[in-house]
């Protein structure tokens, strides 16, 4: 039952975060000249259209990640229209950088609302760190399911933005590339990466350097949260 309920929160915040992404995509694209995601319905935070799109992305992996590792990962997906990328490809960029940034906010936001918490002694620092456990509750009831929210919300985000921004196509970390280069040679860059069989190995490149990077990036992001135990949580490592 209690595996049920964490995989019904992890879900939520999923799928929050995930169309919150996707939604950020598709209204930067809008505001810097490309309509194609507004005109399929991506400028919402309904969850509805971006699961239509991607429902094995949004529904299935998202589930089978859960039960085989205990958390959960997934994708959705805006559309754009590649012709107004290639003759704007610092927008591109700035579109693409979007949908991580979105979720920074939300780790920000959730680290803001648990110092809230510890602040009115309904929420405090636990003795160990798990995606699932960055905060607990005082007193239990509601708030754990509280402190069980705000802590997935803090974990889940933070694996959406750092492994967004991986440099390697098809994630976000490319497509930001081009804000970095001149108009000319950031064409030629968008036209390599979107080889399909660079797409694949650029996936199984990702996932290598996430393993390597996160653990760190995880660790670092709670003593961000905690500086007063920082020692405590190296010690948990």
């Amino acid at each position: 039952m209690e595996i049920l309920a964490d995989g019904i929160i992890w879900y939520i915040v999923f799928l929050f975060s995930t169309t919150l992404h996707e939604a950020s995509h598709a209204f930067t694209s809008m505001k810097l000249g490309d309509r194609t995601a507004y005109e399929g319905g991506q400028v919402t935070l309904n969850p509805f259209p971006h699961v239509r799109r991607e429902p094995f992305g949004t529904v299935v992996i998202p589930v089978i990640s859960f039960f085989l590792a205990g958390w959960m990962i997934g994708w959705a997906s805006a559309p754009y229209n590649p012709n107004w990328a290639f003759r704007y490809p610092k927008k591109s960029a700035m579109m693409a950088f979007a949908g991580p940034l979105s979720n920074l906010a939300l780790v920000i936001i959730a680290a803001l609302l648990i110092h809230l918490g510890i602040s009115l002694d309904i929420l405090l620092a636990p003795g160990e760190i798990t995606f699932s456990t960055v905060v607990k509750a005082v007193n239990g009831g509601i708030f754990t399911g509280v402190a069980k929210f705000l802590s997935i919300l803090f974990s889940l985000n933070l694996i959406l933005f750092i492994f967004n921004l991986i440099p390697v196509p098809p994630l976000d970390g490319s497509g930001i590339i081009p804000f970095l280069l001149k108009d000319d040679l950031a064409r030629k860059y968008m036209g390599f990466i979107h080889s399909p069989g660079l797409m694949f190995i650029g996936i199984l490149i990702a996932w290598k350097i996430f393993d390597f990077i996160f653990p760190d990036v995880h660790l670092f992001a709670i003593n961000l949260l905690y500086p007063e135990r920082i020692m405590v949580l190296i010690k948990l490592r």
